[in-house]
């Protein structure tokens, strides 16, 4: 196996740009939820990628990988996205997205807990314990302090978190099945694929697919379609497989600070200190988890985000 290398410049400034872009889809979601419902919507978007997705294998010259004994793993991790990004849209739907990049980028502290029981080689350590308990307090703090962090919404709070539990799920389903015997880019592909059709089909439950629409809520779908559910997410993968994962994971506490620092500059979405204490303890403890982890977070869908699909 090819040896992977310490993050370059190159590298560095892939995931930084990569941690923008998710977090500045936050608040284009956020946007587009005004025009379209966020069901309806995050629907379109996974229909948008399998097309542009399929693209890029065939640009690649490989093929559709549905070799034997992934066919259901690979509906497992479109079913997981789908959960994922169900969570995401509707809360943004109903809360802020400060509030949300808070809790739905905890997926790393969900990974962890499950890890320690699931996975071999993945138990607590004293660090990554100390970590956990200093994220999930923060997280538990978020969701019980309704009345700060601009408007509030438990239901909101509560999706979110449906939204990280979505993501963590897809996680141990790739790293855990025969899925993982496949490319990045089929694991992708299986993503937008299962969770396209499933995601409209549910988009009948939540009211009118088109709320007050404008020319620049499709371009902001579009923009989400091309740069986020394609590109950053494909980029993502990329980084993954060149670099060390100690590398990549070291960056994964930009997600939740970019998402907060959007909402509050681009929204003016209220900060208050409580929010911003809330952010440090899940920052600090993500670094810590991540500081000793020895193998990689996986992507959302995610997806960023992984994530996220984020």
């Amino acid at each position: 196996m090819e040896e992977k290398s310490n993050l370059t410049l190159l590298g560095a400034g892939m995931l930084i740009c990569v941690s923008l872009v998710l977090g500045f889809n936050h608040v284009i979601v956020k946007l587009v939820n005004e025009g379209l419902q966020p069901v309806f919507a995050a629907g379109l978007r996974s229909i948008g990628a399998t097309i542009l997705v399929w693209m890029w294998i065939r640009f690649r010259g490989q093929k559709l990988d549905f070799k034997r004994g992934t066919i259901l793993p690979g509906i497992a991790i479109g079913l997981c996205f789908t959960v994922e990004f169900l969570g995401l849209f509707l809360a943004l739907d109903l809360t802020t997205v400060t509030r949300t990049s808070v809790i739905f980028y905890s997926m790393p502290i969900w990974l962890t807990l499950a890890a320690h029981f699931l996975l071999p080689g993945e138990r607590l350590t004293i660090p990554k314990a100390v970590g956990l308990a200093l994220a999930f307090g923060g997280v538990a703090w978020a969701i019980a302090d309704q009345g700060g962090g601009g408007t509030a919404s438990l239901k909101g709070d509560l999706l979110a978190l449906l939204g990280a539990f979505g993501w963590t799920a897809l996680a141990l389903v790739a790293r855990t099945t025969r899925v993982r015997e496949v490319s990045s880019e089929m694991q992708m592909f299986w993503q937008v694929l299962v969770s396209g059709p499933v995601l409209l089909i549910a988009a009948s439950f939540f009211g009118p697919a088109i709320r007050d629409i404008q020319p620049w809520h499709w371009a902001g779908l579009a923009f989400q379609i091309f740069f986020v559910a394609t590109a950053s997410f494909l980029a993502w993968f990329w980084l993954l497989n060149r670099y060390k994962a100690s590398n990549i994971a070291s960056f994964a506490f930009l997600s939740p600070v970019i998402g907060v620092t959007l909402g509050w500059l681009i929204l003016g979405e209220r900060v208050t200190w409580a929010l911003l204490a809330q952010l440090g303890l899940v920052v600090l403890g993500i670094i810590l988890i991540n500081r000793v982890r020895r193998s990689p977070l996986p992507p959302t869908g995610a997806s960023m985000p992984p994530r996220r699909s984020s």
